[in-house]
Order: C-alpha cells, then structure tokens, then sequence
C-alpha cells in the first residue's frame, strides 16, 4: 500500500537521523561556540552520555535486518547500560522490525517496552493499539479489556503526537507533518474500528473521516471502506455509495480488499438505483 511505503520511508529517515543525533553531546567541536540547529517542538532525541555508549548502540543498530537479532542486541544494549535514553530507540526500532515482519506478538512486546520507558512515545502507542483491534475478536473472553486499553492507547497517542515526538534537528517539516499525520490517521483508524466492532456507527463514521482527513494525500482503501460501512449501517446509503466507489479507486480487484469494496459497492447500488462510478482513467 502507499501508505504503509511513505510510513517506512519517513520512518526510515527518522531511524537515520536518530543515529546521527545520539551521539554524545560535545564529542566533536573543540570551540564550543557553534549553536546547534533548533530542533522542533517536542521531546529531545535521546542521546548517548558517552562514547562507549553510541559505539554499542551502533552495534546493536548494525542488526537490524534480523528482528530476532535485533531484539537480542537491544536487550544486551538495556542490561549493559539500564539508564541510557537510547534503549528507547532500539525498542522502538525492534517494534518497527517486527511489524515488518508480520509478528503481531512481537511486536505487541516490544511496542510495550517503550511505554514502559516512555508512556507518552506516539508510535508505540499507536502500535500496541493496532495490534490489540486486530488480534481481539469478539469471542474472546478479554475483548472489552483489550479494545479499552487501544482505545486509551490511540486517544492518548492522539494527545501526544504534537508534544512528545523526539524530532531530530534538521529533519524537513514536510516530513515531521506526513509522520504526524500517518500517526493520527492510525490513531482516529483503530477508535473507528473499536467503535463499529461496538456497533456505535454514527461514532465510527466520526473517527473514520478524522482519519481519512489527517492523511488526505493518502487516503488508506481499508479505511474508505470502513466508513462506506459504518454509514450502510446507519441507513446513509447515498453517501455509503460514494464512499464505496472511493474504496473501489483505491482497491485491485482480485485483492482481498478490492473484493469487499467492490460486494459493498455492488450492494448500495442495488438498494439506490444509483450507479457505479466510472473506472479511474490511467494517467
């Protein structure tokens, strides 16, 4: 999807940044009257106090391509050095490693561990919320725990994201705005699925629109499609139609997606009379 590639890409710049900002403050210049650039608002990047420090911690980054590895060279970086601010860092890039994985559990421990370090990091609090809505379904004994603790995680993230994101110096503000903006959307996203899974729709339909809204340029299908849902459900079938044939623009028949924008599509018309909308023209 293009939202998941633009997520990795900023999140990638931000990881680069990171390296380049946590070494220990004062280790290059000699004059100590050059000012450092002003960073944006927000929590400072965390930062190594000694040399040794960003030496193992560029170690443990060199692992990264192997999640189990990765996690391995965290947690060795944590117990060598417990009061570094850069574990926050690692734990967060192991989470990052196991989303790109596809290990939900994973990925739910160690999004857990930076909001052991840090309560208020957005990311993880975005990431454990995400994957409790999705691994939760409504049999399991736990349900309402599990959606009140990502609903509590995604409004807080909500919150935070302007006030607690460790933005790098020099990092370009277009690129500040899309994480901030993937963030948000990932937030509104998961209260609209916990509020449709509650059948509260007209609420779903809210927390959808705030979610296509805050990523406009790049409008998530599965969102789209959920919304062209939550308005079916309150009998919005003209406004569920247009939503629908979004959905259809944005999905590849054939995909899984593609198929269940398409059965909605295909079920508003009949209840409207209304009409597919044209295929998208290739540019």
């Amino acid at each position: 999807m293009k939202r998941a590639a633009m997520a990795m890409v900023v999140l990638a710049l931000a990881t680069m940044t990171y390296a380049q900002q946590a070494a220990p403050q004062g280790g290059g210049s000699q004059s100590g009257t050059a000012q450092p650039a002003t960073p944006p608002a927000g929590k400072h990047p965390p930062q190594a106090k000694t040399q040794p420090e960003f030496e193992a911690y560029k170690v443990a980054v060199a692992s990264a391509n192997d999640p189990a590895a990765f996690e391995k060279a965290a947690n060795d970086f944590a117990e060598k050095f417990p009061e570094s601010e850069l574990r926050i860092l690692l734990y967060q890039g192991v989470m990052r490693a196991y989303q790109g994985a596809n290990n939900a559990d994973k990925m739910l421990e160690s999004g857990r561990k930076v909001l052991t370090l840090d309560p208020d990091q957005p990311e993880a609090l975005v990431g454990v919320a995400e994957v409790l809505v999705e691994r939760t379904r409504d049999t399991d004994l736990d349900k309402d725990q599990r959606w009140d603790e990502a609903a509590k995680n995604a409004k807080h993230a909500v919150d935070t994201v302007e006030t607690d994101l460790a933005i790098p110096a020099d990092t370009p503000k277009e690129k500040v705005d899309a994480y901030k903006g993937y963030l948000k959307s990932n937030a509104y996203s998961i209260l609209g699925t916990i509020a449709f899974n509650k059948e509260q729709f007209a609420e779903a339909e809210g927390y959808f629109r705030q979610s296509v809204a805050s990523l406009p340029e790049q409008p998530d299908s599965i969102v789209v499609l959920r919304l062209a849902l939550s308005l079916d459900r309150q009998g919005k079938y003209p406004e569920a139609l247009k939503e629908a044939n979004h959905a259809v623009d944005l999905t590849q028949e054939g995909t899984t997606p593609g198929r269940l924008a398409r059965q909605e599509r295909d079920r508003l018309v009949q209840l409207t009379g209304g009409k597919t909308a044209a295929p998208a023209q290739p540019k």
